[in-house]
């Protein structure tokens, strides 16, 4: 298999279909342990960190009442949203622990401090990008209708904008979430009508007047004489919170050595081949205890991938196993740092953004290598 030949085809991977069988079954068994060990310490958690999170709104909140404190009441504001979108959100909303039973943790009511929908996000994320991930055609989170970001994906002069796009998708990133699910792309291309559309405006219109009335006008106006500083202080939380979070997202699907694939590859896909899949078009990010709480554990995106609705706490002793038993399959275990992880997404948007050769030949993880067996 040529190292950039990134189309993994059920029946040219690396493992037969008793390997897929076999790998399968122990991620399985991983997923059922950590199930069946799941109480206390995970309910604990995760009421903690809503904990924190609502110290953080508080005393951010607090501080613009006083000019001088300005950057830590951004600073706090920014943390306190970064925990709400990635640790809380994000990952209450998968489903991850609606088994304690508690309402303000359950996936079906929470919503998050975002202009998205949880609704809609939960279509468009839980649904559609984890069920075809990195497939193609059905995944929309490859290059979000915006970007080109697989030399698959056919060049067209729209391109040359990539890394515009990609900047302006980074600063807007909540409102670019909020918007996936009307496909505009597909609006554009006839392939969708705006009547398709409608039933996904009034929660999409209710969200955007809740969010922005709160942040730029009822919080401003209970400032009073500093309004502008409160104002311009929550557009800076949400700027903060957007480019942090599409940095950690962005590294966990478009690192080199990430695979995609086509739609024909996997029909008829055997559950050890979903686990493949998921493990191949997945990267992780390394860093500190601290750094994976602010990142939703999304640091940890291919356990996440392949167990979505497992509480992210668990990803760290879990990555632990799953690497293992990628090594003894001689599977690509794609992971690198911050700065490298970024780096390397960072030269695919640009490359992609030229025609011709789009072939990724420059350094990237461990990936690769694999694949060039």
């Amino acid at each position: 298999m040529s190292t950039r030949t990134k189309k993994m085809k059920s029946n040219n991977t690396t493992l037969s279909d008793e390997d897929l069988e076999r790998f399968g079954e122990e991620l399985d068994a991983i997923r059922q342990r950590v199930l069946a060990d799941l109480g206390e310490q995970d309910a604990a958690y995760i009421r903690n960190v809503v904990k924190r999170r609502q110290q953080f709104e508080v005393a951010g909140r607090l501080m613009f009442y006083v000019p001088p404190l300005w950057p830590f009441a951004v600073a706090s504001l920014s943390i306190s949203k970064i925990l709400d979108n990635m640790e809380i959100g994000h990952n209450v909303m998968h489903g991850q622990y609606d088994w304690m039973g508690d309402p303000g943790l359950n996936s079906r009511m929470y919503d998050w401090d975002t202009v998205c929908p949880g609704e809609q996000w939960k279509h468009s994320h839980n649904y559609i990008h984890h069920t075809y991930t990195n497939i193609l055609g059905k995944d929309r989170d490859i290059g979000y209708g915006i970007l080109r970001m697989d030399e698959d994906q056919p060049w067209h002069p729209y391109y040359l904008g990539n890394p515009v796009y990609a900047t302006l998708l980074m600063l807007f990133f909540e409102w670019g979430v909020a918007l996936h699910d009307l496909e505009v792309e597909n609006i554009v291309s006839g392939q969708r009508s705006h009547a398709d559309n409608k039933p996904l405006y009034p929660g999409l219109i209710r969200k955007i007047r809740n969010q922005t009335l709160k942040d730029y006008l009822l919080f401003p106006a209970l400032t009073g004489p500093l309004f502008p500083l409160t104002l311009a202080g929550n557009a800076t939380a949400n700027l903060v919170r957007n480019i942090w979070a599409f940095n950690i997202i962005f590294c966990g699907h478009f690192p080199a050595g990430v695979a995609t694939f086509h739609q024909d590859e996997c029909e008829d896909e055997t559950r050890g081949h979903w686990y493949y899949r998921q493990l191949l078009g997945s990267a992780n990010i390394t860093g500190s205890p601290l750094f994976h709480v602010m990142s939703g554990n999304l640091s940890h995106q291919i356990e996440h991938h392949l167990f979505p609705d497992l509480p992210a706490r668990r990803y760290p002793e879990i990555a632990v196993e799953v690497r293992e038993i990628c090594e003894r399959y001689d599977l690509p275990y794609n992971t690198g740092g911050l700065s490298q992880q970024l780096f390397s997404v960072a030269r695919k948007i640009c490359r992609m953004a030229l025609p011709g050769s789009s072939k990724d030949s420059g350094p990237a993880t461990a990936t690769d290598d694999v694949l060039a067996a």
